[in-house]
C-alpha cells in the first residue's frame, strides 16, 4: 500500500490507494498525474483520476481523495466536495486528509471576500510567515493605540508608572516584563526604592480626568484581573461585568470576559461576546479564533468551522487553526456517513448519489461566495442546479436539512448534516441567510471587508473601530501640567522613581543641595548616583499634542534665559578658588551647590566656559582672573563631580554680581600690546634670555621636584618662534609662572601685566630670587 505523505508547498499530498492492485488502475498513469500535480496542472491530473475510477468495478477510497484534492487544488470545490464525500462514504475522513480543502476554501474567503491576494504555488502565506501568532492579527488592534494607551497590554493606562528611560507603562504590567519594548533598558534594574516604584501622579490624575469613565472602567476590569488570578470566578465576573457597562468598546476588555465566561463553562455568553467582538473588529483572527472556540465547546460546530475559515483566510499560516478545522470538517463529514438510516454508498456513476448527497439548493447558495462575486446570476455559476434531478428519499432528507427545515425521522442529529455544516460557510453578503443547531435567531454572514466599508451604510465607523481616545481642550489645562518647583509649565519633564513629575533643570538643582524628592521627602540617592534624567517621553508628548502654544512660549523663556547665560562678557560665572593660567590645566574638585548649578550650566549652554578668580575680601573676588575650558567632566554618585579645565584667556573684571548663588561678572578680556621694530628686536633677545635661564632653572630642581611638577603641569613648553602671536604671550610664561614658588598676589599681579616686556622681566627677576634662595 502506498504512503501518504503532507508534503510542503508546491508538492502533492498524495493518498494511500485502498486497492491499488486492482484491476483498471494503471500506475504509469497515476505518475503522470502525480507529474501534473507537480507542474501545476491540476485539471490534467483530475482527468487522469476520473479516467482510472471509470475503469473500477468498485470506487476506490484513495483515487477519490486524490482526484478531490487535485479538484480543490484547482478551485473546483463543488465537484472536490463531490469526490469527498464519496471517499467518506467508504470510509471515514481523517483529519490528515482534508488540509487541501480547508486551504482552498480559506483562500477563496480571503481573496473573493477580503479582497485579499497573494498566493505561493498554490499555499497563502502570511505577511510574517508566523505560525500561531497574533502580530499580524493584532494590526487592527495596535490601530487603536494612541498616546495614552500602554504599548504592552494596548489597553488605556492603568496606574501608569514612567521607568527611567522615560517610557511610561501600567504598572502592573511592568511586572511581566524585563526589558522596555521601546529601548531594551532594564525598567526595575535602577529602582531604589525600599516598596518598588511607584505610579506616575501626574500622568495618573491627568487620564483620571481626561478619560474619567474609561479609567473608570480600566480600575473595575484590573479589579477583576486580580481576582480571576485568586480563582474567584464569580466575583471577577461582576467586575468585568460593570468595566464593559462602562466601556462596551473595548475590544479587550470583551476578550477577557470571553475567556473568562469559556473558563466559568459560560459558552453561551462567550459566543455572544464574541460575536460582538468580531463584529467590532472584523479583521482581529483573535476574535474569530475565540468566537470559533466558543462555538466548538457550546456543540455548535458548523457556525465554529466559518470562523475557522475566516482566521485562516486571515492568517494562512496559523496551523493550529487549519487542524482544528481539519478535525471539524472529518467530524461533520463523518456524522453524514455514519447514520444508520442512510442507504449504501453506490458507484458515483451509478445512481447519481454523490450528486444528490452534495448539491441541494440552499448548499449551492452558501458555497456562492467562495467561486461567485456578489451580483452575480445564479444560472451562471458552476453550482447550478438542474431542477429535474431525480432524487431518493434520502436525498429529499439531505435537501430539507440543507435547505433549514426539520427531519422528524433525523431528530436533533439532523442539524449536523454535511450539507447543514456547508450550508455555514458565509452566505452572498445581503444574499441567504444561515440557521445555526440551535434556537437562536438566524444571522447573515457579513465578510470583515464589508464591516470596514462606512460608505455601504455600516453602523461601525472606522473611528468607532479603531477606538482612537479623543481629548478635550475644555478638560485639559495648563495647570494640570505644572512643576511645583518653578510653578511654571513643566519644560523638559522628568519622573522621579517615587512618581513625582518636575523640570529637569529644576530637580536637578534641588537634588544639588538635598538626595531627596522635593515633594515626598523620599531618598532618592540611586537615582541620583545613575543620573538617569530621562525625559517623560509621554509628557513631553502631550504638552507638544495639546499645549503647543504654551510649550512654544515657555520654551521662548528657557531659550532666552540660555542665552542670557551663554554671554561670556555681560554675565560671567565666576568660580572663586585658585589662581589659572591660560594654556595651564586647572583639574577641579566641585561639591558645593552653586558650583554644580554654575558647572552644569556652563555645559548646558555649550560655552563651557566660565571664570576663575582669587578670593578678595573686599570685593569677594579679584578683579582680574583666567577664563576656564571644560574638557571633561566625571561625575559621582553623591552629586560631587571631578572637572577637567584648561586656562584660555585672561580677563579684568568691570563689574561683581551675582546669580542663583554663584558669583558672576562683567568683563573685558586682556591682549599684549605689540611691540615693532627696535622695540621687538630688544623684545626677543630679552625672550630667548629668560627662556634659558628657565630652562637652566627647572633642570637644576631635584629629581622628585621635577617629577611632581612633570605630572601635574607637564614638560615645559618649547620656546615660541613668534612671542606675540598669541595673545597672552607664550605658554612657557604661564607654565613657569604656575611651577614657581610665588603667592596668589604677585601671581595674580603678572597675571593682569599686558606687556610682555614687563612679564618677562617681572620673571626673570623672580628667577634670580629663587635661584639666590635655592639652598645649596
Amino acid at each position: 500500500m502506498e504512503t501518504g505523505i503532507r508534503p510542503h508547498q508546491g508538492e502533492v499530498f498524495v493518498h494511500p490507494l485502498s486497492n491499488p492492485a486492482a484491476a483498471g488502475i494503471c500506475p504509469e498513469m497515476l505518475e503522470v498525474a502525480e507529474e501534473a500535480n507537480r507542474a501545476g496542472d491540476f485539471d490534467l491530473a483530475v482527468e487522469i483520476y476520473s479516467s482510472q475510477l471509470l475503469d473500477l468495478q468498485q470506487p476506490d477510497r484513495g483515487l477519490c481523495l486524490r482526484k478531490a484534492d487535485s479538484l480543490a487544488r484547482a478551485g473546483r470545490i463543488s465537484e472536490a466536495l463531490d469526490s469527498y464525500c464519496i471517499a467518506a462514504s467508504l470510509g471515514k475522513l481523517r483529519p490528515e486528509e482534508l488540509p487541501l480543502l480547508v486551504e482552498t476554501i480559506a483562500r477563496s474567503l480571503r481573496e473573493k471576500e477580503l479582497g485579499i491576494s497573494g498566493t505561493l504555488n498554490g499555499h497563502l502565506k502570511s505577511s510574517n510567515g508566523e505560525d500561531g501568532g497574533e502580530s499580524d492579527a493584532e494590526c487592527a488592534e495596535d490601530e487603536a493605540l494612541d498616546l495614552f494607551s500602554c504599548r504592552l497590554c494596548k489597553c488605556l493606562l492603568h496606574e501608569p508608572t514612567t521607568v527611567e528611560c522615560g517610557h511610561t507603562f501600567c504598572k502592573r504590567c511592568l511586572d511581566s516584563v524585563k526589558d522596555c519594548i521601546h529601548c531594551k533598558d532594564k525598567p526595575n534594574k535602577r529602582d531604589g526604592l525600599p516598596n518598588g516604584r511607584r505610579l506616575d501622579v501626574v500622568l495618573s490624575g491627568l487620564i483620571d480626568k481626561l478619560f474619567a469613565t474609561e479609567s473608570k472602567a480600566r480600575r473595575l476590569w484590573m479589579e477583576g484581573e486580580v481576582l480571576r488570578d485568586k480563582n474567584d470566578l464569580m466575583d471577577a465576573l461582576e467586575k468585568y461585568n460593570a468595566a464593559v457597562d462602562l466601556a462596551p468598546s473595548s475590544g479587550r476588555l470583551l476578550r477577557q470576559r470571553v475567556e473568562l465566561h469559556m473558563e466559568m463553562m459560560n459558552f453561551s455568553q462567550a459566543v455572544q461576546d464574541a460575536s460582538i467582538l468580531c463584529r467590532m473588529k472584523p479583521l482581529w483572527t483573535k476574535a474569530h479564533y475565540l468566537k470559533a472556540t466558543a462555538l466548538t465547546n457550546a456543540g455548535r460546530n458548523d457556525e465554529a468551522l466559518q470562523e475557522y475559515f475566516l482566521c485562516l483566510a486571515l492568517k494562512p499560516d496559523w496551523t493550529k487553526v487549519k487542524l482544528e478545522a481539519q478535525k471539524v470538517l472529518s467530524e461533520l463529514f463523518s456524522s453524514v456517513f455514519e447514520r444508520e438510516d442512510l442507504p449504501t454508498p453506490l458507484h458515483p456513476l451509478q445512481g447519481g448519489l454523490a450528486t444528490r448527497l452534495i448539491k441541494p439548493q440552499a448548499l449551492l447558495m452558501s458555497l456562492r461566495p467562495l467561486t461567485q462575486r456578489p451580483g452575480s446570476s445564479s444560472q451562471d455559476s458552476e453550482f447550478s442546479v438542474t431542477k429535474n434531478t431525480p432524487v431518493d428519499d434520502s436525498s429529499s432528507r439531505l435537501s430539507a436539512l440543507a435547505s433549514g427545515k426539520s427531519d422528524p425521522a433525523a431528530g436533533e442529529s439532523s442539524t449536523k448534516s454535511l450539507a447543514g455544516v456547508l450550508a455555514a460557510l458565509p452566505t452572498p453578503p445581503g444574499g441567504l441567510k444561515r440557521k445555526h443547531s440551535g434556537d437562536g435567531p438566524t444571522e447573515a454572514f457579513i465578510p470583515p471587508s464589508k464591516l470596514l466599508r462606512p460608505d455601504e451604510g455600516s453602523s461601525l465607523q472606522p473611528a468607532a473601530l479603531c477606538g482612537l481616545r479623543r481629548v478635550s481642550a475644555e478638560l485639559l489645562d495648563s495647570g494640570d501640567l505644572e512643576c511645583s518647583l518653578c510653578m511654571r509649565l513643566f519644560y523638559e519633564p522628568v519622573a522621579t522613581p517615587c512618581g513625582h513629575t518636575f523640570c529637569l533643570k529644576c530637580l536637578e538643582r534641588c537634588l544639588d543641595h538635598n538626595p531627596n524628592c522635593p515633594l515626598c521627602k523620599e531618598n532618592l540617592s540611586e537615582y541620583l548616583a545613575t543620573r538617569g534624567y530621562n525625559k517623560t517621553l509621554l509628557m513631553e508628548e502631550v504638552l507638544q499634542r495639546y499645549l503647543g502654544d504654551e510649550l512654544a512660549e515657555r520654551k521662548k523663556i528657557h531659550e532666552e534665559e540660555m542665552k542670557e547665560l551663554s554671554n561670556l562678557n555681560q554675565e560671567v560665572p565666576i568660580f572663586v578658588c585658585t589662581m589659572a593660567f591660560p594654556t595651564i590645566p586647572c583639574p577641579l574638585h566641585v561639591f558645593e551647590p552653586r558650583y554644580r548649578l554654575m558647572i552644569r550650566r556652563s555645559m548646558e549652554t555649550g560655552t563651557k566656559q566660565f571664570g576663575m578668580c582669587i578670593a578678595d575680601e573686599l570685593k569677594g573676588f579679584a578683579d582680574y582672573g583666567c577664563m576656564l575650558q571644560v574638557r571633561d567632566v566625571k561625575f559621582f554618585p553623591d552629586g560631587r563631580s571631578v572637572v577637567d579645565t584648561i586656562g584660555v584667556s585672561r580677563f579684568k573684571v568691570l563689574s561683581h554680581g551675582q546669580r542663583d548663588g554663584y558669583n558672576t561678572a562683567k568683563i573685558e578680556y586682556l591682549e599684549d600690546r605689540k611691540v615693532e621694530g627696535e622695540e621687538l628686536v630688544e623684545l626677543l633677545k630679552l625672550h630667548d634670555s629668560v627662556y634659558e635661564q628657565a630652562n637652566s632653572w627647572f633642570t637644576s630642581l631635584k629629581d622628585n621636584m621635577k617629577s611632581q611638577i612633570l605630572s601635574h603641569f607637564g614638560h615645559l613648553p618649547s620656546k615660541d618662534p613668534d612671542p606675540q602671536a598669541s595673545p597672552s604671550g607664550p605658554a612657557w610664561c604661564w607654565w613657569l609662572l604656575a611651577v614657581l614658588p610665588l603667592e596668589n598676589r604677585a601671581q595674580l599681579t603678572i597675571l593682569a601685566m599686558t606687556s610682555l616686556k614687563d612679564r618677562l622681566i617681572a620673571i626673570r627677576r623672580v628667577l634670580i630670587f629663587v635661584t639666590r634662595k635655592r639652598p645649596r
